[in-house]
């Protein structure tokens, strides 16, 4: 099938037959952080009507999609250039009311912008993923404002209790940027302790390098590649230690899982509400008669590293053929 048309962009077609697809919710971006290039080539925000943002979700929903991720630059931001700075909070219960599609993810979310109104939304709406995808790329406020972005590590932190308050299993990932320049050591043992405090399920560490027209590849205070590669190796073993104990702290729990793939006749491959597809762990389920595009109640029984193991209960939504 072929998408609806939706504002400038061209017709969609399908590449894979999976149950889960992204759903892009605009494009561009706002924010200037000094290390990013992005504003400069995908120009200013520009948000989809939601009208077609739910016509192309039920297009998806016929293709047998049942999990959509939204995704953009700044998914925060949806709604702004329309008018209503709450918008995404009207949308997401609109899309998780779409027949067929049975969850709802948002990626790339902007801890700045976090309003109390979307973290209800998030954690309290049926069909809509406890998942938070916070771009906080550092925990020390010296180098965030050096990077022309807001908060600390104990506003983040904040912002984390506040949505575990909500959804105690709510998930949260993070990538972080180590060695950007003017970065100290005292900067890297906030991150650490940040780190640790967090709880994040799933973290990305990257090794800061300049982009061509940023503020930021002109700054003083350039590290040695060094050692910005010894930070970074450093934060990432920290980063692995940090993510399989909190996927530990997950075994005798209970979660949904929307399977995936097929490994034989009584095991299956998926991810729960507080995995994303692709970038975070998955959980391979234990039971007979799994269909792809089940959603499947489970019992998490062991882990390893980010990864789950789980032995299903009973079927939630049948997705497959049966």
């Amino acid at each position: 099938g072929v998408a609806p048309a939706s504002g400038p962009r061209a017709l969609r077609r399908r590449l894979g037959k999976g149950p889960v697809a992204s759903l892009k919710l605009a494009s561009g971006c706002d924010r200037r952080c000094s290390f990013c290039a992005i504003p400069s080539f995908r120009g200013s925000f520009l948000s989809r009507r939601p009208s077609d943002v739910i016509a192309e979700a039920r297009w998806l929903a016929e293709q047998g999609v049942r999990e959509i991720v939204l995704v953009s630059e700044n998914s925060t931001s949806y709604g702004k250039d329309l008018g209503d700075l709450r918008l995404l909070e009207t949308l997401l219960p609109e899309l998780a009311a779409v027949e067929g599609i049975e969850r709802v993810r948002v990626n790339y979310l902007q801890p700045a912008e976090m309003r109390p109104t979307l973290v209800d939304v998030l954690t309290g709406t049926p069909g809509v993923a406890p998942y938070f995808d916070l771009s906080f790329q550092h925990a020390s406020e010296p180098v965030l404002r050096r990077m022309r972005r807001f908060g600390s590590r104990e506003a983040f932190t904040a912002l984390l209790e506040q949505a575990r308050a909500k959804a105690p299993e709510a998930g949260a990932r993070s990538n972080f940027i180590v060695g950007f320049p003017g970065e100290t050591e005292a900067d890297v043992a906030e991150l650490e302790r940040f780190l640790i405090e967090a709880r994040l399920d799933a973290i990305g560490v990257f090794g800061y390098s300049d982009e061509d027209g940023t503020e930021a590849a002109g700054y003083e205070g350039k590290l040695d590649a060094d050692v910005v590669a010894e930070r970074v190796e450093r934060l990432s073993r920290l980063a692995e230690e940090l993510v399989a104990q909190r996927a530990e702290d997950r075994i005798g729990t209970e979660a949904v899982v929307l399977i995936e793939e097929l490994l034989d006749d009584d095991t299956a491959e998926g991810h729960a509400s507080h995995q994303a597809p692709e970038t975070d762990g998955s959980t391979t389920v234990l039971g007979q008669g799994l269909r792809v595009g089940d959603l499947i109640r489970v019992r998490i029984v062991g882990s390893e590293g980010a990864d789950l193991t789980a032995e299903a209960i009973d079927v939630v939504v049948p997705g497959g053929d049966r």
